[in-house]
């Protein structure tokens, strides 16, 4: 038995216990980080240096690939210290600044990507008044929003999270601290508490959610009522990047945290927290680049620039 204020530091999750498998899941992580730098970097700087990239749907996605920087280099440095030294710890310090920014950072991308479909329902829907409703200062406002939202659910959340008393030790069952391995260490005595941290959060995950599907809905009905083909292909070809990483991110995240207990096990619980926190900030480039010709070509305008000036 033990309290929070004698627990100087918790147990993560080890990847592996050989240690060959450790220096390959070391590389691993080297790798997916230095992919989601590269690719989250070369996103920012496009829209950043491209002038002609300066409309609402860009300006959001650089804040999305902010909020993937933060997210990959929040969790995974951590866990390739650990893989490299063949070590479990990290200090009760670090645990609450992991768990904080881990937190912000997703809860921000979250919040941004309801404000994204905002933007593609204004741009399809009602297209006359794109320039009205989605002006510069709107957009600053709205980013700004989704900041501070997730910087405020963060707080309460880490505040709540972290004033409960924990009775069932230090080890957490996972690679980085999370709110759900911190409350499964927590008294029993605080269950009441602990559901009500995260039936806040719940709460204004799902008012976003049931914004989403609405206004899905309502992009959906207006594509179908184009009458050219090359009309739907271009409305699509905007809409289903976004969908993409929507549905990437709901449903493994959402998956994990709302799974009952009698089918969780560390194997599952790994699987699904790398699926949902390290995935998204390497994949979420590929499927905007992808399927956007405007940023496909202002990204490979900046790469032979550079190699052009050495």
């Amino acid at each position: 038995m033990s309290n929070s204020s004698s627990i100087s530091h918790f147990l993560l999750l080890p990847l592996a216990h050989m240690r060959q498998l450790q220096l390959l899941h070391f590389c691993l992580f080297l790798g997916i980080s230095l992919a989601a730098l590269l690719a989250n970097g070369l996103i920012i700087s496009a829209v950043a240096c491209g002038h002609h990239l300066h409309t609402p749907m860009f300006f959001f996605l650089l804040n999305l690939a902010l909020t993937d920087l933060g997210c990959i280099c929040t969790t995974v440095p951590k866990a390739m210290h650990n893989s490299l030294w063949d070590t479990r710890n990290i200090s009760y310090a670090g645990c609450v600044a992991q768990v904080f920014f881990f937190a912000f950072f997703i809860g921000t991308e979250y919040f941004l990507l309801t404000v994204m479909c905002y933007d593609r329902y204004v741009s399809i829907c009602k297209p006359l008044h794109y320039g009205t409703l989605l002006g510069s200062r709107a957009c600053a406002h709205m980013a700004a929003a989704a900041w501070a939202s997730g910087f405020l659910n963060t707080v309460l959340l880490t505040a709540n999270t972290f004033s409960l008393p924990l009775c069932q030790g230090n080890a957490l069952g996972q690679f980085f601290c999370d709110v759900p391995q911190i409350l499964k260490v927590s008294c029993s005595k605080s269950y009441l508490r602990e559901h009500g941290i995260l039936s806040v959060s719940s709460c204004l995950v799902f008012s976003c959610f049931v914004f989403i599907v609405f206004s899905y809905v309502q992009i959906f009905m207006a594509v179908l009522r184009i009458p050219s083909d090359q009309g739907r292909h271009k409305a699509f070809s905007t809409c289903l990047p976004h969908l993409a990483v929507v549905s990437l991110f709901l449903s493994t995240a959402a998956f994990s945290y709302l799974k009952p207990p009698s089918i969780s096990s560390p194997t599952l619980d790994l699987t699904l927290s790398f699926l949902y926190s390290v995935v998204p900030p390497v994949l979420n480039p590929l499927i905007y680049s992808l399927r956007n010709q405007e940023l496909k070509a202002a990204v490979w305008t900046l790469i032979t620039g550079c190699f052009q000036k050495h």
